[in-house]
């Protein structure tokens, strides 16, 4: 069986080897008296494997082209998170620290509230390098523009200090311009049709910032063993109003053998949309069975996915039209999954959950949990009840916490009704629910700055306060009530639902401020 190696291009976390002692996070107040911390021995550098024997041989010389044209979405995202990365990098003497900066893309600590490591370097601003450090919201709100809310552009001030954009294709023409090149020549040498198609009208989306025919005919690709996700995609790193969408690329090779084990899921969808825990309005959308459901391992990340703690699976596009119209897919990376299932999990479970209760963890039951969690995505409602447009822009920056959090909540939530509708075969419930709890000590170590950390906080606390678990307060184990997990599970998974089809985005700054933070 032949192998790529790919040694420290993802870079995952792994936690607890010093499980009783760890390294505590640094603190604003220390930055401000001059301290620097670097928490590099937070992440390790893990081997992630993918079999390419049933690659062909022009799949395998396309392979090292996407990788090339990914690795330009590192430059991009490092001026969207934080702006000059030379400048940066030559101004840290230390090694470990510079290190360290390149982890984040950036002097921010991503899984410490991004609070900064460098004494002479302030506070991340919400708004990362997409927005004027000095601009406001209302300065922006009264700002007469058709475009700045576009996930494309940037906000700058021109000569005369007035709010003025700049298009992505513009401040990154040379950086598209190499990227694309490599899009070509690797459309040149394949005789996959499709995938030709989409890395030429990909290549011509990054040069114009036209995204949407290149997401449809990503959505069409057929019999491709090899897939490149790449350009500016979610807008996780804007946290001042989540309309910027950030740079970053995967380099995939798809397993065949789980993918054909997913696929016969999404025939389900429709059923469990019309079964959503929530009244008929809220689910009113129509949810065909064009949903895909694949599984990949990645060779290569870049940019906004690479930044901090690893992604491990995806759904795309995010335009609520292409969905409506052509589907989703959802992708999980299977080796980067199992990296942190082995690495994160494993031992997370032997220091926190219940000794009897540790059988129920199960590499299948996180993998379920992490797909369905994608799958989740798909499901309740785009545009809000009243008419009055999509629940992104009715919830503004409050929009990727809280469908982050439906997507944690949602997708337990179907594993239950595939249980109880007979469609899962393998493991048990208690599997998933076992594993989920361990998932949260895993993802809490995100911190309460990122949508995922965030939304991780919230299904803990409302967990927490519905009695969905227990903790031993001689041993510190915590154990599942799977009688209450059910029923916490239904009822935070209505609540979403209900909030994102209200548009209620008061009520959702209130929740996420009460329940999207890490208590002591």
């Amino acid at each position: 069986m032949k192998r790529l190696y790919i040694l420290g291009l993802a870079t995952l976390l792994i936690a607890c080897q010093n499980s009783s002692n760890p390294t505590p996070p640094s603190s604003h107040a220390e930055q401000a008296e001059g301290f620097e911390m670097d928490r590099t021995e937070i992440y390790s550098s893990f081997e992630l494997n993918a079999d390419l024997s049933g690659l062909s041989d022009e799949d395998k010389q396309i392979i090292p082209l996407l990788i090339q044209a990914a690795s330009v979405m590192n430059l991009c995202f490092w001026y969207e998170a934080y702006g000059d990365k030379d400048e940066l990098i030559s101004s840290i003497e230390n090694e470990d620290l510079k290190r360290f900066a390149d982890i984040n893309y950036g002097p921010w600590d991503r899984l410490n509230g991004n609070a900064s490591f460098l004494a002479a370097v302030d506070e991340k601003p919400l708004g990362a390098n997409f927005y004027p450090a000095d601009m406001t919201k209302d300065e922006f709100d009264a700002w007469n523009s058709s475009v700045k809310n576009s996930q494309y552009t940037f906000v700058r001030r021109d000569e005369s200090g007035k709010l003025s954009t700049v298009w992505y294709r513009d401040q990154f023409a040379a950086e598209v311009k190499e990227a694309a090149g490599y899009l070509r020549q690797a459309s040149e040498l394949t005789t996959n049709y499709s995938l030709k198609y989409y890395l030429e009208l990909r290549a011509e989306a990054l040069e114009t910032d036209r995204y949407n025919p290149s997401d449809v005919a990503w959505l069409k690709l057929e019999d491709n063993d090899i897939d490149i996700i790449i350009g500016p995609i979610e807008t996780y790193e804007d946290q001042l109003f989540g309309y910027k969408a950030a740079h970053e690329a995967y380099v995939l090779v798809k397993d065949r053998e789980w993918s054909d084990r997913l696929a016969r899921y999404k025939n389900l969808l429709p059923r469990l949309q019309t079964d959503l825990p929530c009244a008929d309005v809220y689910k009113q959308d129509e949810i065909g069975g064009n949903a895909q459901l694949s599984a990949y391992d990645v060779i290569f990340y870049a940019g906004d996915c690479n930044s901090g703690s690893k992604t491990i699976a995806v759904n795309l596009p995010n335009d609520e039209g292409i969905q409506q119209d052509h589907g989703t897919r959802r992708s999980q990376l299977k080796n980067a999954m199992r990296a942190k299932y082995d690495e994160i999990l494993i031992p997370i479970s032997e220091v926190l959950i219940e000794e009897s209760q540790r059988e129920h963890i199960t590499f299948n039951a996180f993998f379920g949990n992490t797909m369905f969690h994608e799958v989740a995505h798909g499901l309740g409602i785009k545009n809000t009840i009243d008419g009055n447009g999509t629940v992104r822009d009715a919830l503004k920056e409050e929009t990727s916490a809280l469908e982050e959090g439906k997507a944690d909540v949602l997708g337990l939530w179907m594993v239950t009704k595939l249980y109880e509708w007979d469609e899962i075969e393998d493991g048990q419930l208690m599997d998933n629910y076992v594993t989920f709890l361990a998932g949260i000590f895993r993802s809490v170590r995100f911190g309460a700055s990122s949508a995922h950390g965030r939304a991780n906080m919230l299904r803990f606390n409302y967990f927490q306060e519905h009695g969905a678990f227990l903790k031993d307060p001689e041993t510190g184990f915590y154990s599942v009530d799977m009688e209450n997990m059910e029923a916490a599970v239904t009822s935070l998974s209505g609540l979403i639902l209900q909030m994102q089809g209200d548009g209620a985005y008061n009520e959702v700054k209130a929740l996420m401020e009460a329940k999207g933070i890490i208590g002591e």
